[in-house]
């Protein structure tokens, strides 16, 4: 997986806690971060697809998400549900990239933004996702 999508997705999951925070406009956030943020290294088509397409497709995420919770996702860290929703919209919607390697990154991302033991929830969580969008890749060893 390359550094710049690693970046990507980092850079985005701080973008979507500001959207969950503040409910500003996803292009005013687009802006700001393009502005603001050192995005040279980052892949800047894929930032942008994250940032747009989980809010766009957050009610289709969030049932996906919820079954896997063992609490409602409004009690969920504002970081970790970022992450979820990242993680989730990749599973769902991006077949080729690995499931194994969606979790690792969102792990990643849980222990660089998330509270303490944050990335061991992003995980089980993620996991249980997995198990459900990814039913025949988690069969093939």
């Amino acid at each position: 997986m390359s550094r710049a999508r690693s970046l990507a997705r980092h850079k985005a999951v701080q973008a979507l806690y500001q959207w969950q925070v503040s409910r500003q406009d996803m292009n005013e956030i687009d802006a700001q971060f393009s502005e603001e943020q050192d995005m040279r290294k980052v892949d800047i088509a894929y930032f942008q697809e994250l940032l747009h397409q989980v809010p766009k497709r957050l009610e289709e995420l969030d049932a996906q998400i919820a079954p896997a919770l063992d609490r409602t996702l409004a009690e969920v860290d504002p970081v970790e549900r970022a992450i979820l929703r990242i993680g989730a919209y990749e599973l769902q919607f991006r077949p080729e990239i690995p499931y194994r390697v969606v979790i690792n990154e969102a792990i990643e991302m849980a222990k660089t933004f998330g509270g303490e033991q944050g990335y061991k929830y992003v995980n089980s969580v993620l996991d249980k996702v997995a198990r459900t969008l990814r039913v025949t890749e988690m069969k093939t060893p």
